[in-house]
């Protein structure tokens, strides 16, 4: 002990602890990689506990709804079709329709295509209502104290997370185009008997 007396310790302190980026890269995750891969297989996309509570809220004020019901989408024919030739490139991603190649950055830009189907969490057919329960931290709810970002490889969250945020807004736009009336409940809303006796007065007037 007396020969590191006054000597800086860090030194001889343990090595950083490696996480799951590049390798040598000092963690910021305090979980093991285990037990991080552990958590994230417990996360649920259907059948939550969120869903489960509006589900007997809705029971409670009388209406019959079904879950996961996938909606198609039909979508219109394009004015401007291309040519057989063109449409060949076009789908195998080399060129775009104008002949021009397209180059890896802007394929990158495409994040979210409109999709085929879009499955809401709660439809009610009778009154063209389609409720999307959303988690806080997945979804990006604003203002709320569960929207976080986390600090290990951060760069690669926030653009999953904006993701998921983009495309719930384009699942929106297109049931409003079919004719549906979309509903977004925030996992933070279904937590307090007070915040659940608002959702309620609020599911019964958009429903109606």
């Amino acid at each position: 002990m007396a020969k590191t007396r006054g000597k800086d310790l860090s030194a001889i302190s343990s090595p950083p602890r490696t996480g799951r980026g590049i390798k040598g890269e000092v963690s910021k995750d305090r979980l093991s990689r285990t037990r991080r891969s552990w958590n994230m297989s417990r996360i649920r996309g259907k059948h939550t506990t969120p869903e489960k509570v509006v589900r007997s809220l809705l029971r409670r004020l009388g209406y019959r709804f079904r879950i996961h019901v996938r909606i198609p989408v039909i979508l219109s024919a394009p004015t401007d079709v291309p040519r057989p030739r063109e449409r060949e490139r076009v789908s195998a991603g080399r060129v775009r329709v104008d002949g021009r190649k397209q180059t890896p950055v802007e394929r990158k830009k495409v994040r979210c295509r409109t999709p085929r189907f879009v499955t809401p969490d709660i439809v009610l057919p009778k009154h063209r209502v389609a409720i999307f329960i959303h988690g806080c931290f997945w979804h990006r709810h604003r203002g709320c104290k569960n929207c976080t970002t986390p600090t290990h490889q951060r760069a690669w969250w926030l653009k999953k997370l904006n993701g998921n945020a983009a495309r719930d807004k384009l699942h929106q736009r297109v049931l409003r185009r079919l004719g549906w009336r979309p509903m977004v409940i925030w996992e933070c809303q279904t937590e307090k008997q007070k915040t659940l006796d608002r959702l309620g007065q609020r599911l019964s007037q958009w429903i109606g």
